[in-house]
């Protein structure tokens, strides 16, 4: 049945003056009760922010934080330990800056082209006249990196060093030159992907945004690619979520950006309005059923209309629907012929919950403050050469190739191969559950955070009982100890 009225929780929208706003209440239908607004207006305004939510007694609060703001919030959410916000902060990790979507990646080992975060210039350029060329050099904060207008490539050390002259940017952020054959654009809700669209440049140009003269299209996106939008999502616990992903001329797939701030058809933020309805309401609303490769068709609308469509729903596949559209239609899809509906069970809409800790705690990477430009101070009052790792590395100067998935102290190290061997240790766990488990989870992380924190969830894996549940919580009590 459903949350009563009186159950459902007391929901926020948080708007900040001068940014777009997201969410509205028409992407809400239906839901029952008061919506509540709150809305910061920068400056001094954490306090009394904190306030109007208390004293509006909001349980969830919904809504983007532009990079600008977000360190802010991370203050106010500690402040509010009983308020939800949707995405979370952690979530919202990769929206602050492209930094933080490498070190997102270099934690969870997703593909990405070979990156460098100097925040020691003079490294940088000594590293830059050795370099080989082109490379690719980014703006990594502010609150306009969209576009490619804040994205450079450079075929020289002269290049690069006018460049960085001109633009000051800090820290100094760039990356191996990928060739492309296009990216990819993917949006998922509740982990499955739900539009997803080619993005092409323009005959002799690299840059694909189509601000810049970009073609896009709807058709066949790989399956490659979906399955690594998918492993990303999963991997930031996201309501809802896009990656950009570079297709390689050499075959390849690679994360380029990935956030919970991007631009989205109205019909898209109605169907995570929906997402989240149902997610909430402990089943009193409908889960949305999207099926796969909706957008080929929807794709064929001009583009005008899409800006208008509002509430598109569609039924679930039933064999009863004679002729049904997405019951007879194949597609070669991974190497073979499959029927639409079938891909809706391999991607399945997860209903995502929340955390109960901080992933990416600023007192470790806030970097951005910790290794303030000098002579600029940072807010604890040292200078970048100040400033040593939390694990006593100097970070000044870093790469992918001596910053790889580094854990903090507080994390466990365990390969995808221990854990697996862990398992299958657990009487009743075999290869094919542990495959199952892994595919439900997404990453050993995951596992771990479920195993930990909450066992119970270890059922939601079909064919894992409760029973199943706590022999794997006791094995692994057990081990640790």
């Amino acid at each position: 049945m459903g949350l009563s009225n009186k159950e459902l929780p007391k929901l926020g929208f948080l708007y900040l003056d001068h940014v777009l706003r997201f969410f509205d209440h028409s992407n809400f239908k239906g839901w029952p009760n008061k919506i509540e607004t709150v809305v910061y207006h920068w400056k001094n305004d954490k306090e009394r922010f904190i306030k109007e939510v208390k004293r509006k007694k909001i349980d969830v609060l919904i809504g983007n934080i532009p990079s600008t703001a977000y360190e802010t919030f991370r203050e106010i959410a500690r402040e509010l330990p009983d308020v939800r916000f949707i995405p979370s902060l952690d979530t919202q990790f990769s929206n602050k800056s492209k930094e933080n979507v490498t070190r997102f990646a270099w934690k969870y080992g997703l593909p990405i082209p070979k990156t460098y975060i100097y925040y020691n210039h003079d490294n940088a350029y000594k590293f830059l006249k050795k370099t080989k060329y082109p490379k690719i050099v980014k703006k990594s904060y502010g609150p306009s990196n969209y576009g490619g207008y804040f994205v450079h490539k450079v075929d020289s050390y002269e290049e690069a060093k006018e460049l960085f002259a001109e633009k000051k940017y800090h820290p100094m952020y760039f990356q191996d030159f990928v060739p492309m054959e296009a990216d990819i654009r993917v949006m998922l809700i509740g982990h499955k992907p739900v539009c997803a669209f080619w993005r092409r440049a323009p005959e002799g140009e690299w840059l694909t945004n189509t601000s810049q003269g970009g073609s896009m299209d709807y058709m066949d996106v790989p399956k490659s690619v979906l399955d690594l939008a998918v492993k990303t999502s999963k991997a930031a616990n996201a309501e809802y979520w896009a990656c950009d992903i570079a297709y390689g001329k050499d075959g390849k797939v690679r994360i380029l950006e990935c956030a919970t701030a991007f631009a989205a058809f109205p019909y898209i933020r109605d169907w995570i309005g929906q997402y989240i309805m149902w997610s909430l309401s402990e089943g009193r609303f409908r889960k949305p059923n999207i099926p796969m490769f909706n957008w080929e068709e929807l794709g064929k609308i001009d583009s005008s209309l899409l800006r208008t469509m509002r509430h598109i729903t569609f039924g679930a596949y039933s064999p009863s629907y004679d002729g049904a559209y997405f019951g007879k239609k194949k597609k070669n899809y991974g190497g073979k012929e499959i029927y639409i509906h079938k891909l809706d069970k391999k991607y399945k809409m997860y209903d995502v919950k929340p955390r109960e800790y901080e992933e990416w705690p600023s007192e470790i990477y806030n970097y951005q403050d910790k290794l303030a430009l000098n002579p600029a101070k940072s807010k604890s009052g040292k200078s970048a050469k100040d400033v040593p790792h939390p694990k006593g590395k100097d970070m000044q100067d870093m790469d992918e190739a001596n910053m790889p998935n580094e854990p903090t102290e507080k994390e466990l190290r365990i390969s995808t191969e221990e854990l697996e061997d862990f398992l299958i240790s657990v009487e009743g766990i075999g290869k094919k559950k542990v495959e199952k488990i892994m595919d439900h989870f997404g990453s050993v992380d995951k596992v771990l955070e479920a195993i930990h924190l909450d066992p119970k969830r270890l059922t939601e894996v079909k064919s894992i009982t409760q029973k199943l549940a706590n022999k794997i919580e006791k094995a692994w009590k057990k081990l640790l100890d």
